[in-house]
């Protein structure tokens, strides 16, 4: 309850986050649930996440966006060789502030974004290493607007740097979305590629591939077999069906099914060195939630 507390409070001093307002997202506010078992290892991951985002216009074309994001992530540790009283629990706090520009003559928008992000299992007060600083830039080539295009489509290019341990480069950002037909549309990319189909209005269903992940600081480390483990973190590259319900054209409901084919779940030190593999074997995953749309 007490580290419960501390992120809530961090949640309500950054307010808001723009983790993907101009990448992946036109999200403004998501609440969502997701869980995977593995039985094969009875160590378990599930995660509650809440997000919001808001746009605020400064002039014609242009708008500051400020956002915040909590995830508490519980660690079910039960096959582990080392102590996990203080790593039931790691919770992910972003805070971030950006600008959005809109061209006069093209469908072109730029964009950018700077944040801090705390990371860590906060078993004491939080410290230097908890802390990770972002930054992102995009080029946004968009024709989804009714008229602006035959087949509506969106490209986003973008390079995103963090502060991460043993991640010294920019990451790519490529998306790319496309409707080519009136019930049918794709989109290409990290963290999501997949095809949609409108049965109505209300109700879409969705092949996909995905990525999710995530990535903490251990305040007091963990010794396994005499080598230091100083962050814990969790790579799952998916594939599974979706379902969405929309209630009104932005508020809808989502529900997503799928099996890993990729399971990397261990504890590194900040070199990225392997320490200790907690899971890599294939498991079931489940991800719901509601969120209201732009």
């Amino acid at each position: 309850m007490k580290k419960l507390k501390i992120a809530l409070s961090f949640f309500i001093l950054f307010a808001l986050n723009i983790t993907t307002v101009f990448g992946q997202s036109d999200d403004l506010f998501r609440l969502e649930y997701l869980n995977i078992p593995n039985s094969s290892t009875n160590n378990s991951i599930s995660r509650f996440r809440a997000f919001v985002q808001a746009p605020l216009k400064v002039s014609e074309g242009n708008y500051f966006v400020i956002g915040g994001e909590y995830r508490y992530i519980g660690l079910e540790l039960n096959d582990v060789p080392f102590s996990t009283d203080d790593l039931n629990s790691v919770q992910l706090i972003e805070g971030s502030l950006g600008f959005i520009h809109k061209s006069k003559t093209t469908n072109w928008y730029y964009a950018g974004n700077v944040g801090a992000r705390i990371a860590s299992n906060l078993d004491t007060k939080i410290i230097s290493d908890d802390i990770i600083y972002i930054a992102r830039g995009y080029a946004i080539w968009d024709r989804t607007k009714e008229g602006k295009a035959d087949k509506p489509n969106r490209l986003i290019l973008g390079l995103e740097y963090s502060t991460t341990p043993g991640r010294n480069y920019p990451l790519p950002i490529l998306n790319y979305y496309r409707e080519f037909h009136p019930d049918w549309s794709y989109t290409l990319g990290v963290p999501k590629t997949n095809v949609r189909y409108k049965f109505d209005t209300k109700n879409h269903i969705q092949a996909f591939v995905t990525l999710d992940n995530f990535f903490a600081n251990i305040q007091a480390n963990k010794e396994v077999d005499g080598k230091l483990a100083e962050n814990i973190s969790a790579t799952q590259v998916l594939s599974g069906l979706g379902y969405e319900h929309y209630f009104t054209k932005h508020l809808m409901y989502y529900g997503y099914v799928a099996y890993t084919i990729s399971n990397d779940y261990r504890l590194r030190n900040d070199e990225r060195d392997e320490i200790y593999v907690i899971v890599d074997k294939n498991s079931l995953y489940f991800r719901t939630g509601i969120k209201f749309k732009y």
